[in-house]
């Protein structure tokens, strides 16, 4: 037998040994999926709600610096200015990189009430909870997820809300530990993603996206933020970049509710700890702000009117 024979059987045979390899693999991990499938069948917690919390909405991406913490305070701000007579509570669940104490200008540590319970500090009458206020001003949250989860549970139910109508959560980046306990011990009544127009965004985007629709969470539909540059003579956008976001939507049958433009006035309000919806009420980008919020309490109110029939 010549050399080139020889070298084609050891090819084949290397080549057959890879297929066993991968075809073995292939079953284990088939095998390990329906184990693992029945294990969370059994084991996944009963969810309970939140003491007189009505509902609970998270504000979520994928990937960080998209504007979520921006967006999921504007949301909660404008909630109640569209709807005065309802009591909003903003929980900043982030507690690595917790940033509502600057975005809503509270900086003081929550008192106990005669049940032990942390009451929520208010700005712009919005109840707000974050691990910020916890600890002292530029410190690291140096921790394992053990640790991370005792912090949320406490952020969660050692809090007296009182009675809430509409409770905002803003998410870490990600689809990890905080998620996961949220979704599986809350009734979540929907989800707001948000995103920039840039792939890389996008792609991290649709899989938080994915994970919620996997896991039964509704999605409301998405926020697109730095989607354009505003001219801060003329207010005429220029879009910074293409519509692939109209394609992310569609892929996840939910809808675009409102493109926000890479504005100085929603930075700098950001950094002076006055929501926009507050301090500029009468820009367009706080018009949007209370067409995102008018969005989602229609969602809510759908949701109200469901349980309404199925109570009947």
């Amino acid at each position: 037998m010549n050399f080139v024979a020889k070298k084609i059987i050891r090819n084949s045979r290397s080549s057959l040994k890879i297929k066993d390899f991968y075809r073995h693999f292939s079953k284990e991990k088939t095998e390990m999926e329906k184990r693992r499938a029945e294990i969370m069948a059994k084991g996944l917690p009963v969810k309970k709600p939140i003491k007189n919390v009505k509902h609970i909405v998270l504000v979520s991406s994928g990937k960080g610096g998209v504007g979520k913490s921006t967006a999921a305070v504007n949301l909660a701000t404008a909630l109640k200015v569209v709807r005065p007579e309802k009591n909003v509570g903003l929980l900043d669940a982030d507690i690595f990189g917790p940033t509502v104490p600057l975005m809503m200008n509270l900086y003081d540590t929550p008192e106990l009430n005669e049940k032990n319970q942390m009451q929520p500090l208010v700005n712009y009458n919005v109840k707000c909870m974050s691990m910020g206020f916890l600890i002292e001003e530029g410190a690291p949250v140096i921790w394992r997820g053990l640790m991370v989860m005792q912090a949320l549970d406490k952020l969660i139910w050692q809090v007296e809300w009182g009675d809430t109508d509409y409770l905002i959560v803003d998410t870490p980046p990600g689809t990890g530990d905080t998620h996961l306990s949220l979704i599986q011990n809350l009734p979540i009544s929907g989800v707001v993603l948000v995103t920039t127009p840039q792939i890389a965004s996008l792609k991290v985007t649709k899989r938080g996206g994915v994970m919620y629709q996997k896991l039964n969470v509704p999605l409301i539909g998405i926020i697109e933020n730095m989607s354009s540059v505003s001219c801060p003579s003329c207010n005429h956008e220029v879009k910074l970049f293409g519509s692939q976001t109209e394609s992310l939507a569609k892929e996840l049958n939910i809808k675009i509710m409102e493109s926000f433009p890479l504005q100085q006035d929603i930075a700098g309000c950001v950094e002076d700890g006055t929501p926009i919806v507050i301090k500029d009420s009468k820009s367009i980008v706080a018009n949007k702000y209370r067409n995102l919020a008018n969005d989602v309490i229609k969602f809510l109110d759908s949701i109200d009117k469901k349980n309404e029939v199925i109570k009947k």
